[in-house]
């Protein structure tokens, strides 16, 4: 008996931790995958796991028997696969308050979907309280019995972290990834009862994965939202990822759908967006020309919408684009003409990337920042220095990221930890959104220079409209400067806390469609 207690246990744990990343992709399909969201999953399963220790422990003193265990074993894995169908709806109401910014709805929502995961995770807590009650054979070996289950507990937990993240969300979803850990935890449980129990009682729970196949026959093909105009939806190991068709537009939004990561549309290459300004930078510097721009870095390259920009403005130089997530690249090609011929794609990290890239650049353009998305590492003194190490000597980076009204210190952090490595930083706020463009030279350069160079270009007939228009926007839209405030470092960058709050104290508003990117 013990060691099939020992693979239970494992199991269990392998579930368990399954569970919880699962949930994280469950919930953040629609609430986005925000340090909040992760404190709320994290925590909550946390109390759920607690209560299942006390409990079990209890139970397991009182009914010390393997049935009693494979009992709840089975009604754990059972109310663990149903999760996803009864969330379903709930979830879909809360996409509709997203897009209609309905913070109280989407916070019942929110809460409502954590309370669904208190049985399948309270009754996983019991599993190790009554193996260890089962498999102690003596006092003196108490210690080291709690010890094995624990250990192998957490070994089977070290495989479910990366199980769902790595291969079954990827490759299957998220509702299916529920259903196959549901569905062998059950066939765990059901082989438990018959060992232990005997036919009768594995024959009275068969009910359970038959139930649970049902259920996935019945709602194959649903899609996970109900977006309107949505066109395509997949999950990556990374993100759940939609396109929509908004008139001639196609949109590229991902996991809560709130901001617009990429657009395209064959009629037009002007969408009103921060994908432009960022091939105006150069042009801060004193009598400089487009013909100088040779080369231009991407890092948050998405479906490509600034690339085939650039191209069209600058003809088919070469383009690095730095994009972490593969399926986005993919879904470039299919939906946004990312399929460029001078566009070379690298997968990963964009810091790691650009660190690594053997070329210098005219332009650095830095997509990488939306709230309450913000990778830190991408924000401090030394990833900056990063970027002027591959920059020409009239390259300039470019940086998108928003804001919140009567709230600049998330752009104030950023250019005063910018002004360390570069001799000028110049701010612009995009009109009609809450973006603001950061732009850093490697010389000392002047809003005069940048007006000046407009001037020139709007009598030349060979500047691509776009980038006369771009720059029109641009100069009408500088600010005056920032407020100095503290340098981010790789030591210190507490971009969490400062997002975290101010996205809190914008949604308590009401205000959420003023995040979008």
């Amino acid at each position: 008996m013990k060691k099939y207690v020992y693979f239970t246990v494992f199991m269990a744990g392998m579930t368990t931790l399954a569970t919880e990343l699962t949930a994280s992709r469950l919930i953040g399909n629609v609430f986005g995958t925000s340090n909040l969201v992760w404190a709320s999953i994290i925590g909550l399963i946390l109390i759920y796991l607690t209560a299942g220790y006390f409990l079990g422990g209890r139970l397991a003193d009182r009914w010390p028997e393997a049935t009693a265990m494979y009992r709840i074993l089975a009604w754990g894995a059972f109310s663990l696969g149903v999760v996803p169908y009864i969330s379903a709806p709930i979830l879909r109401f809360a996409a509709s308050a997203f897009e209609g910014l309905d913070v109280a709805v989407l916070l019942g929502s929110f809460a409502a979907v954590l309370v669904l995961f208190i049985i399948p995770i309270t009754l996983l807590g019991m599993i190790s309280p009554f193996a260890i009650r089962l498999s102690i054979d003596a006092q003196e070996s108490s210690g080291r019995t709690a010890g094995t289950i624990y250990g192998i507990s957490t070994l089977g937990s070290f495989i479910g972290t990366f199980l769902p993240v790595l291969i079954t969300i990827p490759t299957i979803g998220t509702r299916n990834t529920f259903l196959v850990f549901s569905l062998l935890l059950l066939l765990v449980a059901l082989t438990g009862l018959g060992r232990f129990g005997g036919r009768r009682l594995l024959v009275q729970h068969l009910w359970m994965p038959v139930l649970l196949v049902v259920l996935a026959a019945a709602t194959s093909g649903q899609t996970l939202k109900n977006s309107a105009n949505q066109v395509f939806e997949a999950e990556s190991a990374y993100n759940y990822i939609q396109v929509q068709q908004s008139g001639n537009l196609t949109l590229l939004r991902l996991n809560d759908g709130e901001g617009v990561h990429s657009m395209y549309s064959p009629d037009t290459l002007d969408y009103g967006g921060p994908w432009e300004q960022f091939l105006v930078g150069p042009y801060f510097y004193r009598n400089a020309d487009p013909a100088q721009v040779k080369r231009i870095a991407i890092v948050g390259l998405a479906a490509g919408t600034t690339a085939r920009q650039a191209t069209a403005v600058y003809g088919p130089i070469p383009i690095d684009g730095f994009e972490l997530d593969p399926k986005i690249v993919e879904i470039g090609k299919r939906y946004f003409a990312e399929d460029l011929d001078n566009l070379a794609v690298h997968i990963g990290d964009g810091r790691w990337n650009l660190d690594q890239s053997p070329y210098r650049y005219d332009i650095i353009a830095v997509d990488a920042y939306r709230p309450p998305y913000i990778p830190p590492h991408m924000t401090t003194q030394e990833f900056y220095r990063i970027c002027a190490d591959h920059l020409t000597e009239t390259g300039v980076l470019g940086i998108n990221v928003g804001s919140v009204p009567g709230d600049r210190r998330l752009i104030n952090g950023l250019a005063t930890t910018m002004a360390t490595v570069f001799p000028s930083v110049h701010l612009m706020d995009l009109p009609g959104t809450l973006n603001t463009m950061i732009y850093a030279t490697m010389q000392t350069t002047s809003a005069a220079d940048f007006a000046a160079n407009l001037s020139r270009f709007s009598v030349r007939s060979d500047i691509h409209p776009l980038l006369l228009q771009t720059m029109e926007v641009t100069f009408a839209s500088l600010q005056p400067g920032y407020k100095t405030t503290q340098i981010f470092t790789d030591d210190h960058a507490p971009i969490e806390l400062i997002v975290d709050d101010m996205v809190i104290r914008f949604a308590l508003g009401g205000n959420l469609e003023g995040l979008q990117p």
